[in-house]
């Protein structure tokens, strides 16, 4: 059984082949490891500790610190073995400290400094071009719908993405014991526990959407954060070199692999990210109401958190611009789909665009290469502290669910 979101049209067909077919399968595999471990460790990630039957499962480790301090500080100080955890929390030790042979150090800390040197042009596109492609997937949005992280949180979900990005694009986080590595491993147990909520609830259709945070839609993630950030950059004139891009994807090629997608879905390429991201956009089908939704959330959120009045004018100038990148970079028609007000500020958009490739050739030079780098990271370490507020990023599961999908 295909779910009925994977919508291949006949160009689609045509030009993808039995490559389609081969992807399609990948809508219903998740994470077991991640969501046998989530299961042992049931504490951090709400929920009651009974599996989906409502038989109990005994918890690890039955007292003293929590498992998953145990386990992150297991790879912080890069032990080979966590005395008394169960099997499947000692093979996701081994899988997390394992680095694949593949991995090029040098290209993962190229790819993170590419990134950090686009500076505020990577958190704008970030923002209004990568997080707003996740949401017009109808199906790929519902384990987010489902819990509500970010129509009741919009603000700080996006400071969380933030801090993740700019957390394993820094020199030497990936890095055994990095805190890259450690983040990219919370991550992937927040999902677990996202997706045992939605199991337990049952009210997830399968049939229609897939496996809740599936291997197909980390797959997508890896795409975003790669492929649509270098060419949403480029459509404002900041020309990634092939050389970086290559590197970007090569960073969160091993991101991927941290975060539990399968070894035959890792891009090995910039092409190959490329082209996964052509098929997915082919068979997603249309935006629909959920996609409108948080679309409208991300782009309201400082509206709504405002508390004076001076927050409020910020706020609203900040959705126009917001408003005005989004259908820059993603076109009117797609915009209009996802119910993005027009704004009078997209008419400076293409200034911006010509000034900033200008500037391209003196990238290219050493000194103004590393003060890029050195601003980048200034600009990143403003951006996340203003949206996080003094309060750490746990990336912890909801601990319950939200509504009923709107097109559910």
């Amino acid at each position: 059984m295909i779910p009925a979101r994977f919508q291949p049209t006949p160009e689609a067909q045509r030009e993808f082949g039995d490559r389609l077919d081969r992807l399609a399968p990948y809508l219903l595999r998740s994470d077991p490891l991640a969501d046998e471990v989530a299961a042992l460790l049931r504490s951090p990630f709400g929920g009651s500790g009974a599996d989906v039957g409502g038989t109990p499962e005994p918890s690890w480790p039955p007292a003293g610190p929590s498992g998953i301090k145990l386990l992150e500080q297991a790879v912080r100080e890069g032990l080979d073995e966590l005395p008394g955890a169960p099997p499947p929390v000692q093979a996701l030790l081994d899988h997390t400290r394992r680095v694949p042979v593949w991995v090029d150090w040098d290209a993962v800390g190229r790819g993170g400094a590419a990134f950090v040197r686009a500076g505020m042009l990577g958190g704008m596109v970030l923002g209004a071009g990568a997080l707003v492609l996740s949401y017009t997937s109808p199906g790929g949005n519902k384990p987010l719908v489902f819990s509500g992280r970010l129509q009741e949180q919009a603000p700080r979900r996006l400071a969380e993405t933030g801090h993740f990005v700019r957390t394993v694009t820094q020199p030497g986080s990936l890095r055994p014991g990095g805190e890259g590595q450690l983040l990219s491993l919370k991550v992937r147990l927040m999902h677990a526990g996202v997706r045992r909520l939605i199991r337990q609830s049952g009210r997830f259709q399968v049939d229609r959407w897939g496996e809740p945070i599936n291997q197909h839609d980390m797959l997508g993630t890896l795409i975003l954060f790669s492929v649509v950030v270098i060419e949403g950059l480029g459509r404002l004139g900041y020309r990634m070199p092939q050389q970086d891009a290559e590197d970007l994807v090569h960073l969160w090629r091993y991101v991927g692999y941290l975060m539990g997608v399968e070894p035959e879905l890792l891009p090995g390429s910039f092409a190959e990210a490329r082209r996964y991201g052509e098929m997915i956009q082919a068979t997603q089908g249309e935006p629909d109401a959920d996609s409108r939704a948080l679309v409208h959330a991300l782009l309201h959120g400082y509206v709504t958190a405002a508390r004076t009045a001076q927050q409020r004018e910020f706020a609203e100038k900040r959705l126009r611009v917001g408003a005005a990148l989004m259908r820059f970079l993603h076109g009117e028609a797609l915009a209009d789909k996802l119910g993005v007000p027009r704004s009078s500020v997209r008419l400076v958009l293409p200034v911006v665009k010509a000034l900033v490739a200008a500037t391209e050739r003196a990238r290219g030079i050493s000194p103004v290469r590393d003060w890029a780098f050195a601003a980048g990271n200034r600009y990143w370490d403003a951006a996340v502290a203003a949206g996080l507020k003094g309060i750490a990023a746990d990336y912890a599961a909801p601990e319950r669910l939200a509504a009923t999908p709107a097109a559910g």
